[in-house]
């Protein structure tokens, strides 16, 4: 029988992103249950994408937490910004193709806040803030990405570990935080909650 302090903590993700299960396992961590957030994600008037992206994964964090009061709760949210333009995951196409035209050649912000909270209701937070740039995206080039339906789901319609990886021609920042979860900011927090234990 292990001591309280040893005891390894239940551990759940907030999310049912695969990309976050797969980057999670990326640092030897698997989570106990996987419990998607149910949530309103509308920004509010006049709110900024940090602001935003901030709210978004501490509210995520909160609704999961108190459904499960004696586990550690991990929560994230990514978006595309440009300037004060919040872009999130767009609700169809027609979306998805306005994100790729208003992107196109131009650099543009991708934030991800991760929220964790453990069983003493100690919230803990973290923003990855990177930026990228798309090269010039014709028509056939959008219309292609369109019908293979990896925009679905992605902040900004689109996603750097797919096909999109090919526009991409300069960017600053975290890689695994564009993807949808930054590695160096959440293995710190989990550090500190216990659930990312080093040898």
């Amino acid at each position: 029988m292990t001591d309280r302090q040893n005891k390894p903590r239940h551990f759940v993700l907030a999310s049912a992103s695969a990309r976050r299960v797969e980057l999670l396992n990326q640092i030897g961590v698997v989570a106990d249950a996987i419990h998607p957030a149910d949530i309103d994600e509308t920004p509010t008037k006049a709110e900024n994408p940090r602001d935003y992206v901030q709210r978004m994964a501490r509210q995520k964090a909160e609704a999961v937490a108190a459904l499960h009061p004696a586990s550690v709760v991990l929560a994230a949210d990514t978006v595309v910004a440009m300037g004060r333009r919040i872009m999130g995951k767009p609700d169809n196409q027609a979306m998805a193709k306005r994100y790729l035209e208003q992107l196109s050649g131009r650099r543009h912000d991708v934030m991800t806040a991760v929220a964790l909270i453990s069983p003493d209701d100690r919230i803990m937070q973290r923003l990855s803030h990177s930026k990228a740039r798309f090269k010039r995206l014709d028509e056939a080039i959008i219309a292609a990405y369109l019908k293979s339906d990896e925009w679905q789901g992605k902040a900004g319609g689109y996603a750097i570990q797919g096909q999109a990886a090919m526009w991409i021609d300069w960017m600053s920042g975290s890689y695994s935080g564009v993807v949808g979860l930054p590695l160096a900011e959440t293995a710190h927090l989990l550090r500190h909650a216990g659930v990312l234990k080093l040898s």
